[in-house]
Order: structure tokens, then sequence, then C-alpha cells
């Protein structure tokens, strides 16, 4: 036996052993240890330092709010810094190693920093790394930057899979403890759908660490028993080792499931952690209450440990947390301990409990003083002796272990997640979850409810109201009768908390991993930042990884004290999401590497492939840069022939993933006329407009073309990379700015395979196909409509726009027919020398004529730098943006403009992104005077061709400039002119 194991009892597997290192050192536990159990049974009661003075740390609890106990494990790319003892089961093989010390845990030269102490207070580093200036660069960052963070990443790629997935239930219960279990018990007895999460890697909560009887049975085979009847129950999902990390719109609660994380070799077909999304109708939260600790001198030396954890490692694991134990309590639960002590051969040295008037119903021997308080603490690497103070006496008592029962702070974080405030309870000296929560409920410990039966019970009853709502015929489960259960939740009427004990000497920790004691909290006060938010920011309090859930409560009654208020004036910092941290490898989950995104790939993409497309990814989409073609030795070559196949003859290129969303209702035009810039209720059906979308700043934020296919139905069309914000920013306005407006909206990009075909012979191809007449008069420049295909065998969408400048249509098929319907064009083609292009074409083919895209539209450009200003409704009531777009800095006459560039000599060329200088300026940024936004290589105008936003650019046509880039060191003399460089009078389009 290790020196702390006991030689009985424990729910661990002492047929099981397993081997394990810390810090190099092999070790032995058994199965069902978690790796602190383990640490624990053999004697390893130092098992980190401090991360501000590098104080020596033991184990301070027995689950997710640990602050001490954090380890790296494993190697290589399976290692994972700052896991916490308390939760990481023991397998055979674990590897652990200690963190936050040089050059060995025993001896760490950064305990030095305790010696520093007194200059090290609250906020020191605001006060001295600001001066003198120089060194911040030189040396006070480099020596932050190495000092910060706890543990030490690897360098490795991690070999492992993480997955996400989704879940909807009717009832989700978070929670496996008492109340998680009868609630889960009961609505999965009514036929519902449950989902049961708990982050421990065994149900059962307190129930595994209790000594009562329940229904005649042990409260472990009780949860046991409990167990496999829910396991039986196929409308029941358990998901163990898992945490409930955040609660969000939609009824959406986040969670992340360690799927893997106890094994020394995942296997390769399952991931090691999967995030879940759980979109359930109601949810019970059912996560207990969090054992506070005292704020004394010396509370946080190795041996120091919360009451609860105590009673779990003895009862639970088989370990006792040492021979001369003592209990600094302030309520009744620090008799519990006391008696399961005895009940293991172990007599409490002493029970001090600071209330004078207690009267807890303790049978045992141990010593009781009340109205006394542990002022301090001794011990270095271990615990030695406590100072008791009572009536102004002190007495020195030895011990090896000190067991602290401050109270209780129900863990209702996740209740507050979605905007609801903590509300403080005297009665309970806690924060109590919002009273207006919809769709979540608490039952148990998190509810202030005390005592197994009770808990049970109103688990049970607050499940079956719950499903009621929803319709079920539901029966609160009935269980046994409880026996000797002595109160470990919160009390109905606690003792009044004990934030300020008497008498301390030495430094009393209230946040144990970043050393912010007690005298920290009152110098912010002093200085004043005495409010919540500033003092955690100020001490450094509440940060890291536990996030306050020991410190939290007892640092808002510090402050509390200090200020002369109640901890209901101090209030609370903002809950947020993760309640406890959660990797970045189940945040991307497979997304990464080639996987980061989603691939998408076009209707047309096989086509494209056949027709020997090399593809680009734009975006998530494979798109077909060029075609090239036997002979042809460089994508220059093939993209000038797709260019002049357009301009000469026709081509057809692939548009399907640009964006598409049908907007519908009675007040879609309305909606639209809100949205654009430019006029869109009178908009005749049969009819597109191009359209341009500002930002609120006045700022274009997207253009594109709408058109009307009946009196209510529109269909938009979006630029491809805006596609889904666009979708985004239509839902907010529909949604948030007019709910009252009856507009529905569904993007439709992936329904459709949409071609351009353009170039003069685009009609006679495309009238081949289409049975509609597509003369000029009966389908003119800017006419949309549904047409039929084929003799009427099939149905699409036909456009008259046109990207290129040349008379152009685009043809939507639905998706499934977009590859025979682009065949079918191409073999129609063929005789007037139809030519797929791709968008290498397509870019120089928009900028001969001028079309902006993203590169322009840069989200500082506005309409009338882009030449539209005459699409900003002057005439208009309201649309985004109305209201900054005339603002003094966007109507200035030297903003940047829209204009054409080419150099002076066509044998040389330029590059997008060359600054624009005034002809013989020196090469400097501060002659800059624009940039060019767009470039090609022009085969109809025979040189480089580019477009520009440069000062005052509308009124310099025909200036000569420098263009110049700075990278590449690259000077070319350049012409500025009109941004149109092919058919100026649009005579092409209306042909």
């Amino acid at each position: 036996m290790t020196p702390y194991r006991l030689a009985a009892g424990g729910l661990i597997d002492r047929r099981a052993p397993l081997s394990f290192t810390f810090d190099g050192k092999p070790l032995e536990g058994f199965a069902g240890d978690s790796l602190a159990s383990a640490l624990l049974a053999n004697g390893r009661l130092l098992v980190g330092r401090s991360f501000k003075y590098h104080r020596p740390r033991g184990i301070l609890t027995a689950g997710a709010a640990e602050p001490n106990a954090l380890m790296t494990i494993g190697r290589d790319g399976r290692t994972e810094a700052n896991t916490r003892a308390t939760m990481q089961e023991l397998y055979d093989g674990l590897e652990a190693r200690s963190q936050s010390r040089w050059p060995s845990l025993a001896f760490d030269i950064g305990a030095l920093n305790g010696l520093l102490s007194p200059f090290l207070g609250a906020g020191f580093y605001y006060k001295t790394f600001m001066w003198p200036a120089p060194l911040w660069e030189k040396l006070y960052e480099p020596f932050i930057r190495k000092a910060a963070g706890l543990g030490t990443a690897a360098h490795v790629a991690d070999p492992d899979a993480y997955e996400k997935c989704w879940a909807h239930c009717d009832l989700l219960v978070i929670g496996a403890g008492p109340a998680g279990l009868a609630a889960a018990l009961t609505a999965g007895r009514a036929g519902a759908r449950v989902v049961l999460v708990d982050e421990h890697a065994a149900a059962g909560g307190t129930l595994l660490s209790e000594t009562a009887r329940i229904g005649g049975q042990s409260a472990p085979a009780f949860v046991a028993q409990t167990m496999a009847e829910l396991e039986a129950l196929e409308n029941v999902t358990i998901l163990l080792r898992t945490t409930a990390f955040g609660w969000y719109d939609g009824q959406v609660f986040g969670a992340v499931e360690r799927v893997q994380k106890h094994v020394r070799v995942p296997a390769a077909a399952r991931p090691v952690e999967r995030l879940w999304r759980i979109v359930a109708q109601k949810a019970l939260l059912a996560t207990g209450a969090e054992e506070r600790p005292l704020v004394f001198g010396g509370n946080d030396i190795p041996g120091v440990m919360m009451a609860g954890a105590m009673r779990t490692y003895l009862n639970r694991y088989g370990v006792a947390p040492g021979r001369q134990v003592a209990i600094f309590t302030t309520n009744d639960s620090g008799y519990a301990l006391a008696a399961d002590l005895e009940a293991r051969g172990i007599t409490p040295v002493a029970i001090v409990d600071s209330r004078a008037d207690a009267a807890p119903l303790y049978t045992g021997k141990a010593r009781i003083v009340t109205g006394a308080v542990v002022s301090d603490a001794q011990g270095g690497k271990a615990l030695s002796a406590i100072t008791l103070l009572r009536n102004g006496q002190t007495e020195t008592v030895k011990v090896d272990a000190l067991a602290m029962a401050g109270g209780f702070s129900p863990i209702i974080h996740l209740a507050c997640h979605r905007g609801g405030k903590p509300q403080w309870s005297d009665a309970h000296s806690a924060f109590l979850a919002p009273g207006d929560l919809v769709g979540l409920d608490l039952a148990g410990a998190v509810a202030t409810t005390a005592g197994i039966a009770a808990c049970l019970g109103e688990g049970a009853r607050k499940a079956a109201a719950l499903l009621e709502q929803m319709s079920f015929d539901a029966t609160p489960a009935p269980f046994g009768a409880v026996e000797g259960d002595i109160v470990s939740g919160p009390a109905p009427v606690p003792a009044r908390p004990l934030w300020t004990v008497p008498g301390v000497r030495g430094k009393a920790f209230v946040d144990f991993q970043n050393d912010v004691h007690r005298g920290d909290l009152d110098l912010a006060v002093q200085e004043g930042y005495g409010h919540v938010e500033l003092a955690k920011r100020y001490t450094t309090n509440g940060m890291a990884t536990d996030q306050g859930k020991l410190s939290n409560v007892n640092a808002i009654g510090l402050l509390a004290e200090a200020r002369g208020l109640s901890p209901a004036d101090v209030g609370t910092t903002t809950f947020r999401p993760f309640y406890t941290p959660v990797s970045f490898g189940a945040l991307a989950g497979p997304h990464h590497g080639h996987d980061f995104q989603p691939v998408r790939r076009s209707p047309l993409h096989d086509w494209a492939r056949r027709q020997g497309a090399t593809f680009v990814e734009t975006g998530l989409w494979y798109r077909s840069s060029f075609f090239p073609r036997p002979g042809e030795t460089s994508w220059r070559e093939s993209v000038d022939r797709e260019v002049l196949a357009v301009r000469a003859h026709a081509g057809l290129c692939d548009v399907s993933m640009l964006g598409k969303i049908e907007i519908c209702g009675h007040d879609a035009a309305e909606f639209l006329n809100r949205v654009y810039s430019n006029a869109f209720l009178k908009l005749p059906v049969g009819k597109a407009r191009y359209g341009l979308m500002l930002r609120e700043d006045g700022m274009i934020y997207d253009d594109g073309t709408t058109s009307r296919l009946s009196k209510n139905h529109y269909v938009m069309t979006t630029t491809t990379a805006y596609a889904a914000g666009v979708m985004n920013h239509l839902e907010f306005c529909a949604q948030v700015l007019w709910p009252d407006l009856d507009v529905r909206l569904a993007s439709s990009t992936d329904q459709w395979a949409q071609m351009a075909i353009a170039g003069p012979k685009a009609r006679l191809i495309l009238q081949t196909i289409v049975d509609e007449d597509l003369s000029n008069d009966a389908f003119p420049f800017l006419a949309a409509r549904e047409v039929s295909l084929f003799g009427g065998a099939l149905h699409g969408r036909l456009f008259r726009i046109s990207f290129s400048g040349e008379l152009a249509y685009e043809l939507a098929v639905p998706a499934g027919y977009g590859e025979s319907v682009a065949e079918a064009l191409m073999e129609a083609g063929a005789p007037h020398g139809i030519q797929p292009y791709g968008v290498e074409a397509l870019g120089v083919l928009r900028i001969e004529k001028g079309h902006v895209t993203h590169n322009e539209i840069n989200g500082t450009a506005t309409a009338a730098d882009l030449g539209f200003g005459k699409m900003v409704s002057a005439t208009k009531p309201d649309f985004i943006g109305k209201a900054m777009v005339g603002r003094l800095g966007l109507v200035d006459p030297a903003r940047a403009q829209l204009v054409g560039v080419v150099p002076l000599d066509p044998t040389t060329s330029f590059r997008t992104g060359s600054h624009i200088l005034a002809q013989g300026a020196a090469t400097t940024l501060e002659n800059d005077q624009g940039y060019v936004t767009s470039s090609a290589c022009s085969p109809h105008v025979g040189s480089t061709i580019g477009l520009a936003l440069v000062t005052r650019g509308a009124s310099r046509h025909g200036e000569a400039v420098t263009i110049w880039n700075g990278i590449r060191n690259e000077i070319t003399p350049g012409r500025l002119c009109d941004p149109v460089f092919v058919d100026p009078g649009n005579e092409k389009l209306h042909v």
C-alpha cells in the first residue's frame, strides 16, 4: 500500500493496478483513480507552483474548479498543458509533468519572487513597465512574453481527430448528481427524448462520495441501478465526460465530450474530443454547488484542501487526506467530513467552527472549538501546524491536513450566459441564478436545495413540470427512504459568510492560481479600482483557467467589506462561455489543414473538367481559371484567346457560384428599397436592375442585380465572396430592423446551375435551346424571366445582363441539369466559334469594361468614388447608409475616385497594388495619390490596363503619372484615363 491509500474501501478496482509517471518518477494507482487521487495516495502533496510567486501548491479540490493541480499530460503531438489532475482519469502509462517551475518542482528558482512580493502587489505591472520607455521593447516585453502562460504547448502537430455534431432532445439535463439522475429517470420513463450530460467519468456527482443509503442500498449502488435503467431506455442519451460550456440563442447548448482523453493511445477510428451542439426544447440545470475556501494566512500550503474534496478522496478513492486532520468550517458540512474520517479510523484533531452558537448533529470524538477561526497555517512544501484564534487567544495545533468548509456557491454560470445577472441572497450567502429564465429550470444544490432526499425529489418534480409544458404525461419518479444523510450541500439557513478572518499574519490567498491575496484587493480599493470589473483586471483575480470558480465570491465579499457595501451592490463580473477551458482542437473539429473549410464545386465542375479547365480556389469554391489548348505554352495565351473569342464570337462561363437569394412577400419591394441605395419600388415584373447596397456608414457593402420574377418574388444575385455575408445582413434587416415587413428570404445558390453566354453570337446560340423569342424587342437588355427550354422539357431562368460589356445572358437551370445544358450550348455554338472561358478571362473582360468588383469595393469606397453617385437616391425617405453617406468627408472632391490607367509605353506593364504618384515625384509613400486596384493584359487595347482609386481621379483623365511598386522596385510611366476601355457608349449591350 502507498502512504495515504486506505487498506479498503472506495470505488477503485484494486485488482487493476496502473503504472504512471509524475515528473519522470514511476508511481502506481488503480483503475477508477483520478490522477489527483493517485498522486495523493502516493504521498505527492506538492504538485505544482503558483503563477506569480511560484509558491508550493497542492491539490485543493476534486473537480473542475481545481486551480492548483494543473499538469502537462502526454508527449509529442499529444501533449496537453493545463490538464486538471482532478479531472484526468488515470490510465496505464500516463505521463504527467508539473508546471510553472524550473529547474524542478522541489527546487524552483522562481520562488525568489516571493522575496520580492512587497514590490509585486496588485497592478505593479502597470506602474513598473511604463518607464523608462526604451526598456519596453528591449527588456520588459521579451521577459513578460517568456514568463507568460501556465504550460507549454507542443510544437508537433496533433495526430488525433476531432469532430462536431448536433443533438436534439425534449429535455436536456445538465449534471448527473441526485437531482439530475432523478430528472432524467422521470423524463425517460415518460418517453421524452432525454440527453443527460455530466463532466465526470462516472455519473452520480456527490452520491459517489456519500455514505448515506437510499432505499436500503448504498448511494453508489443506487447510482449504478439508476444508470442501468437509463442506459436501457432507447430515448435517453447519456454523455459522460462531457462539459456543457455555454447556453446560446435558440435554446442551443454547447458541450464538449472527452471521448478518448482517458486512454494512452486513442483509437484511430474515433475522435479524441467531440463538440456537441444540443438543441433542447427545455433544459434542467442540476450542476450542484461549489464549496468556498476560507481566506486565512497560509491557506495555500499543500495539505490544505476543501472539505468536500476530502470526502471524495476518502470515500470514492480510498485515500486518506492525512493522519492529523483538522477542519475549519462555517457550516454543518464540516461535520459530515468529521464523521466520515472517524468511520475510516481517523479522528480529527479539531473542528474549528466560526459560529459561536453552532449546534451540529454530531456525536463523534473530535474536539470542537466554536466561535474560533484558523488564522494561519504553517509549513512549506507540506502543512505542519495551524494557529487557532479564539477570544483573542491563540493556540498552535500540529496537523498534516486541514479541510476548509466556507459555505457553498451554486454553479449558475450557464444560467447567466444569455444576459441574466446573478442575484445575491443574504439568506443563502450566495449568488443565485436570475429569476426570469425561459427554457431553463434549476434543481438540486444549484437551486439551494439541501440534502439527498430533497434533491432527488426536486429533480423529479421539476422534470415532470417541464414535460407537462411539452404535453407529456409525466409522473415524478419515486425513490426509497434516505438514511444517514448529513447535509453536505447548501443548508436552508446557512451560517453567515466569513469573508475576513481575524488575526491573519501570513498571506491570505483569494485566487490561488494567480496569487491574489486579500491585501491586493484592499489595495485595489484604495487606488480607486474597487469596482468588481476593474478589481478583476487590476489584481488578475478570477482570470486564467478556473475563471474564479473558487475565488470570485470571496473576492466580492472582501470588496464589499472594504467599500462598506453589500455583495449585492458590488455584483459579479460578466459570466460568459466557456465555463471550463475548451481545446482549440474541439472548436476546430475536422476543419483544419486542407479541410479548414468545406470545398464547394459548381454543378458545372465536371463539365469544366472535361473541357480541360485549370481550377483555382476562390473562397470556398473551385472555379475554372482558364482552359488551355494544345500548343499554348502559357496561361496568358489561353486567357487572351478566350477574351478574343468572347469579343468576336461567343463564350460560356460558369457563374453558378454567384450568391442567389430568393426574396418573397407582400413587402419584398419595400424591403429591397430600404436595403439598396437606388430605387426598387417600381421595378417592373420581368426586369432586372443593378443595385448598390451600402453599410450604415455610407460605404458600399456589395453590388449585384436583383430581378423581379413576379409581383412578390424577387431573386437577388450577390458577389461570390459576399454571398453568406449579404444573406446574414438581409436576415438581420428582416428580423431586427424591420420585423413588421412581410418578407421571407432563402438562399438558393446551390439549387441552380448558372452560366453566362456572352458575345455577338450569344443570341443565335441561346435561341437554339430557348423556346421563347429572344429578339431585342421581345427580350431587351435587363430582361429577366422564367423560360422554357428544349420544347418544354425543362424550365429555367434567363437574365439579359452582362459583366463583359458584350451582348450577354445568364441562364439558370436546376443544378442537376447544368452539365447537359452546358454541353447542348457548346454543341449549338460550335459553328459560331463558342469557347469556354474562366475567371481569368472574365477578369480581363470586366476590367476592359470598367466594371468593379470587391477589388474596388474595398470597404472605404463610396458610390460617388466609383462613379455611381446617381445610384444613391436623393428622393427615397430612407435606406441603409442614407444618414451617413452625406458626411463632409464622404463628399470631399479630394477623395480617391475610380479611374483607368495605362502605361505610356505599351510594351511595359505594372501590377495590382502599385501606387500612383505625380509625374516626377519622389518614390515615397508621402507622395502617394492612390493605388491600382485591378490590372490585366488586354488583347483588345494591346497593353496592360488597370483600374485605380486616385485622388480627384475623375478630373484627371489624360494626366501623366508614375506607377510605382515599392516591393519589387518597379517604376512605370503611365497615364490616367476613362475607366471604360471597351464600348464606352454601351452600344453592344443593346444590339
